[in-house]
């Protein structure tokens, strides 16, 4: 395998030999020199690369008309394996179910235990409260306050039994 100068270097020398073109002896000359001065070998150059004298092109393809055909293997087996996933899930959830079940029902039990300690503590205070407003000392200081004394006997009005008859007028 030969670089494409030392190709073109042996077809311009074999023309020459063969009585090529010579409109001029002094460029058939001049060419015969120059070859005979290049038949020996350079020390300088490098050998040829591999597949130096191959080219590629590169040609631009559209495809975009291009549809894809539909696969009816491809369709059964995208239903298999939703079908597969599906039986999967559903087996997943009737496993796991009852134990999601209980752990959220004891989140359930342990926040209402939370709730009925917290109204506990509150009926307590809401007790001391009401002990404290309705306390004797506190009822005799507010009467004093708002002036209010202990009514006379003659103040007093008692009101008949009422004999279950429903009220009229008289």
């Amino acid at each position: 395998m030969a670089t494409m100068p030392a190709f073109f270097r042996r077809t311009e020398a074999a023309g020459f030999a063969l009585g090529g073109d010579r409109s001029s002896d002094r460029n058939a000359e001049t060419m015969r020199t120059a070859v005979s001065v290049r038949t020996g070998r350079d020390d300088c150059r490098l050998r040829p690369f591999p597949l130096e004298d191959v080219f590629f092109y590169c040609k631009k393809i559209d495809n975009s008309r291009l549809v894809r055909e539909n696969d009816p293997k491809a369709h059964g087996a995208c239903l298999s394996a939703i079908g597969a996933a599906a039986a999967i899930v559903a087996l997943l959830t009737f496993a796991l179910g009852p134990s999601v079940a209980n752990t959220v029902a004891g989140y359930r039990l342990e926040a209402l235990r939370a709730e009925e300690r917290k109204l506990i503590d509150e009926r307590r205070t809401l007790d001391l409260e009401e002990a404290r407003l309705l306390s004797p000392d506190r009822l005799e200081r507010l009467a004093q306050a708002h002036h209010l004394v202990t009514p006379k006997n003659n103040q007093i009005v008692h009101l008949e039994k009422s004999d279950g008859a429903v009220a009229m007028v008289k």
